[in-house]
């Protein structure tokens, strides 16, 4: 499927590595022209080079959006080029704590980091997308969201805030042209994911080796209809199909990317 894309400016934040890099390189083969955001500079550039490479078009931005003043800085660099169409939701950050260990100051800094920070860029390139009748948001949420693990819960508020913000979002946009909407991903075998499993395998009995590793962490965590972890690539394809013409008619929705893994029919 053509998605045409060609024509649009996507901005991908947190899209140096991981889930945010694999979003941006398929935006990109599909058309659009893509800035990469990163706090790094060579991690971005890199991204963005390979995007060139491959026969897209690519710059960067650089910034922390949990700052008042970065936020409006990357947002303004991201717009140099050209107005905005698309702006994909996706930088967010947390740390593996229990209850007690998740004080009130890290519950601030992650609602900051993985909820405020997108609002700042909804905030700073949503009225422009408005004026010009056609845009796309897209945020990355999560399955833990609606079905919260007993670990990190100031992580899995953040992901319930940030389902419930995207709704809200497209409610107001009611008649514009633009469109809020969520992917919520399972357990994705991004570098870090994989880098945890591999680390805690061990002590857990899953095995040694992660031919080992991999079938008992999924049985153990994410017990799902495909049993197994999803790749990058799957989450980029629903963000892509949000972001094209076909999904004009999508509002509000959740599409859940997790193998089965939410049990839930609604």
């Amino acid at each position: 499927m053509n998605l045409n894309l060609t024509g649009k400016r996507a901005l991908v934040t947190g899209s140096s590595l991981g889930l945010g890099e694999a979003i941006a390189k398929l935006l990109a083969a599909e058309g659009a022209a893509l800035v990469v955001h990163g706090r790094d500079k060579e991690r971005a550039e890199k991204v963005a080079q390979e995007i060139r490479e491959a026969g897209g078009t690519a710059t960067t931005v650089l910034g922390d959006l949990a700052e008042d003043a970065a936020a409006a800085e990357v947002a303004q660099a991201a717009v140099a080029d050209g107005p905005v169409d698309i702006l994909v939701n996706n930088a967010g950050f947390y740390r593996h704590l229990s209850w007690a260990e998740a004080t009130p100051d890290e519950w601030r800094d992650t609602y900051n980091v993985n909820v405020v920070s997108g609002v700042r860029m909804i905030q700073h390139l949503v009225p422009a997308m408005r004026e010009r009748g056609w845009g796309r948001v897209v945020t990355i949420g999560g399955g833990l969201a609606s079905q919260p693990m007993n670990t990190h819960p100031q992580y899995n508020a953040t992901l319930a805030a940030r389902h419930n913000l995207a709704v809200s979002l497209a409610r107001d946009l009611k008649g514009t042209g633009v469109t809020s909407n969520v992917v919520s991903p399972g357990a994705i075998l991004v570098e870090a994911t994989k880098e945890l499993v591999t680390r805690i395998g061990p002590s857990r009995g899953w095995g040694e080796t992660w031919e080992e590793i991999q079938p008992n962490a999924v049985n153990a965590l994410i017990p799902n209809d495909q049993e197994r972890f999803g790749e990058p690539d799957e989450i980029a394809a629903a963000v892509a199909y949000l972001c094209s013409g076909y999904a004009q008619y999508v509002s509000g929705a959740t599409i859940r990317i997790d193998g089965g893994l939410i049990r839930s029919a609604f």
